[in-house]
């Protein structure tokens, strides 16, 4: 269903603190920076493309863009609210799409999101939370203007590499961590601390699989539909970014059963240990019962008691005990429970 777009009064008050980055590019190479309000009309121009780099801006700011390209309501409604999933989607011929990004701050996965709008002769691209700066792929792309000057698709595709290339960090620091925990795991017991880590690593990683995971789809319909803003030239570069999602999902996956094998390989551990305590206590209650039994036997003070009035009784009840206890301590020390 097409909803026409809200239109912007010409008063509207509109903030410039979200504007990161605006300029206007001809055969790859920045020609002006440029004011939003300007921006339909350098990509009116032949051979022009607009660049435009938001971070959290208000609502006024996206109405004003909204207005510039002629955006879609409901793109403009997700992109102010910060809550989607990744997906793609076309409004005729222009496409929206969301990447979820990430980021590992104080030791826990922070994710943010970046909405991308792409028409002809403009991206806008909006990020929102935790983030790295999209500077350096503006900068490696006016770097190379033989790239750069393929047009609106490159520079969408040069975003979401980067945006996937952003995943392996936080996934490397996790990776240190848990080769960290494997290696203590099979000397000693985890402590409840580092088993409340390796819960939270877990439960970090199904999350940023889960926020990943869509990603798959989307490019893999920028690689194979028949999309007005994707040329067939670049299909083969969000293949390669495909490739790299799905490569990331394995790793997710392999690190997930490290840290569960780990948890169990540490539960193993604690029962061993806990085994071998218990088969000790157990040896020396064994070991102390036989001369308890005997002086409780002993000690019960009967009148008839016949060894009571023998000369050597009391020498040969301690030479029974020590017999009987040394004879069950080599026992238990030839079976290992000592």
């Amino acid at each position: 269903m097409n909803v026409p777009s809200r239109p912007t009064s010409p008063a509207e008050p509109v903030s410039a603190e979200g504007v990161v980055a605006a300029g206007a590019y001809v055969d790859g190479r920045r020609v002006a920076n440029i004011a939003i309000s300007e921006a339909s009309s350098w990509r009116g121009k032949p051979g022009h493309v607009v660049w435009i780099g938001l971070h959290e801006p208000d609502m006024a700011l996206l109405s004003a863009v909204q207005k510039q390209f002629d955006l879609h309501e409901l793109a403009i409604e997700d992109a102010n609210h910060a809550h989607q999933r990744p997906k793609i989607e076309q409004y005729g011929e222009a496409l929206f799409i969301v990447a979820r990004t990430a980021q590992l701050i104080e030791g826990r996965i922070a994710f943010g999101e970046t909405h991308i709008f792409v028409g002809e002769g403009y991206l806008v691209s909006v990020r929102h939370g935790a983030s790295t700066s999209y500077t350096p792929v503006r900068e490696r792309c006016e770097s190379c203007p033989r790239a750069l000057a393929r047009g609106e698709d490159y520079i969408l595709y040069a975003i979401l590499d980067f945006i996937v290339d952003n995943y392996s960090p936080v996934l490397e620091s996790i990776h240190d961590e848990v080769e960290g925990i494997e290696d203590d795991v099979l000397s000693k017991p985890l402590s409840k601390a580092q088993i409340e880590r390796l819960y939270m690593l877990r439960r970090d990683l199904l999350r940023l699989r889960n926020a990943i995971g869509p990603l798959v789809e989307v490019c893999r319909r920028l690689e194979h539909d028949e999309l007005a803003m994707v040329r067939q030239a670049m299909q083969p570069l969000f293949r390669d970014v495909t490739d790299h999602v799905r490569n990331i999902q394995e790793r997710i996956d392999s690190m997930r059963e490290v840290l569960a094998f780990a948890f169990e390989a540490s539960l193993l551990v604690g029962q061993a240990q806990e085994t071998a305590v218990s088969k000790k206590l157990a040896s020396w209650l064994a070991i102390i019962a036989i001369p308890t039994a005997l002086a409780g036997i002993y000690g019960m003070n009967f009148k008839h008691m016949p060894e009571l009035e023998w000369e050597y009784g009391y020498f040969m009840l301690l030479g029974l005990m020590l017999t009987a206890c040394t004879t069950l301590y080599l026992r238990f020390r030839s079976v290992g429970w000592l």
